[in-house]
């Protein structure tokens, strides 16, 4: 042989380096830890420390209210019954108080003291154990007529956090309606001057795509998938806004939808842009509330639409209100329920190399790996269940599930 292939390889390395760094940086893969199934938002006026306990006995009563239905519905006891010990024990788990649009536009001095009240009552939810799991603000846009007022409540809310004795770990930020790489840039360019004023490190933030201008850019480029990486590795997640989107696109408002064709062109480029780069996706919300004389329709449409976004990858929504909180974890806990044994049964057979119909690769069992991981991180499923299922600790399953590179 006339090549000699181990100089040839290293000659490749050389060759190669700066772009296996830049993949490396780039697309370090999924971030490991608990991704949340929802995020409520709740306008900060309305936050009070006591929120998520509250919320949880609301929705509760609004499946006491109509038992009958809801278990028509969800057309599975056990779901119920897991349902209901899950609004006991952690009905929220990631809230965000809203500064923004369920807030509005209110005088400076309202919001500096809606701020301070905000930031106060989470410290306090955290020393009485009431908080959810995952917390943040969601601020004013950093558009020209907003910004002062987003920035301002940023630094008021972390201060007076941080002063209250509360920490900044798992505590986000949502910066909407972006609508320009360079407002990403801005975003962290003022986390590392909070975190040189707080002594903090860590900071992050999630962009929400409420505009076509961040799917296309005027060069016709996906530019969310550049503000990802402007994001310096601060973005946690990419949250698709329904209605603003929806609007900006020129939908009616009868037809603006979580399921409408410009709300799945978005998801699918905001899927693609964020592959690999370790930045979690979020659906939208639906405003159809199950209240009133509207109960079945909200809580059919709701389970429908949490079902339609688990199956095509997107494992977190918005909610809005207690009574979509059943709803929620009803679709969560049915489709991961019902997916369990498969899944087991798959995984098992690929690690033990048992001959069966379905040749799974790496990837797949990165897949089936993961799946049973959000089962247990929701509760659908118990560390004793997939043990059994698979003889594999929830440490193997983390292993499975995000390799290293």
């Amino acid at each position: 042989m006339g090549i000699d292939i181990d100089q040839l390889a290293r000659t490749l390395d050389a060759r190669l380096a700066e772009s296996d760094t830049a993949l490396a940086a780039q697309f370090p893969g999924a971030r490991p830890g608990r991704q949340p199934v929802h995020t409520v938002y709740v306008p900060a006026d309305r936050y009070r420390a006591d929120l998520c306990p509250s919320w949880g006995a609301a929705a509760v009563e609004a499946i006491d209210a109509h038992d009958v239905l809801f278990a028509e519905l969800v057309g599975d006891d056990d779901v119920v019954e897991r349902v209901r010990r899950k609004l006991a024990t952690e009905p929220i788990e990631d809230l965000r108080i809203d500064f923004e649009d369920g807030y509005g536009a209110k005088p400076d001095d309202t919001e500096d003291a809606d701020v301070v009240a905000a930031a106060t009552a989470l410290a306090d939810s955290r020393q009485i154990d009431a908080a959810a799991a995952f917390t943040g603000i969601r601020i004013k846009s950093f558009e020209a007529p907003t910004r002062a007022r987003g920035l301002r409540t940023l630094v008021m809310f972390l201060t007076t956090f941080t002063e209250a004795g509360g920490d900044l770990e798992n505590v986000v930020t949502t910066l909407p309606k972006v609508t320009s790489v360079e407002q990403v840039e801005a975003m962290v360019y003022v986390c590392e001057q909070l975190e040189h004023d707080l002594g903090a490190d860590g900071l992050r933030f999630e962009i929400q795509v409420e505009t076509p201008q961040s799917i296309l850019g005027p060069d016709g480029g996906a530019l969310v998938a550049r503000m990802i990486h402007a994001a310096d590795g601060r973005c946690s997640a990419l949250h698709y806004g329904t209605y603003d989107y929806s609007a900006f696109c020129g939908i009616a408002a009868e037809y603006q939808s979580m399921a409408h064709p410009v709300a799945d062109h978005a998801k699918l480029v905001m899927q693609a842009a964020a592959a690999g780069t370790g930045v979690r996706l979020s659906d939208g919300s639906t405003n159809v509330i199950p209240v009133g004389d509207r109960v079945r329709e909200g809580w059919q449409l709701h389970l429908g639409l949490v079902r339609r976004s688990l199956e095509r990858g997107y494992y977190q929504g918005w909610d809005l209100h207690p009574a979509q909180l059943p709803s929620r974890h009803a679709a969560t806990f049915a489709f991961f329920r019902a997916g369990l044994d498969p899944a087991t049964t798959r995984l098992r057979n690929y690690v033990t190399q048992t001959s069966s119909a379905i040749l799974d690769e790496p990837a797949t069992a990165r897949a089936l790996a993961d799946y049973l991981l959000r089962a247990l991180h929701c509760g659908a499923a118990t560390a004793a269940e997939l043990a059994d299922a698979t003889e594999l600790t929830a440490e193997h399953l983390a292993e499975l599930a995000r390799p290293g590179r």
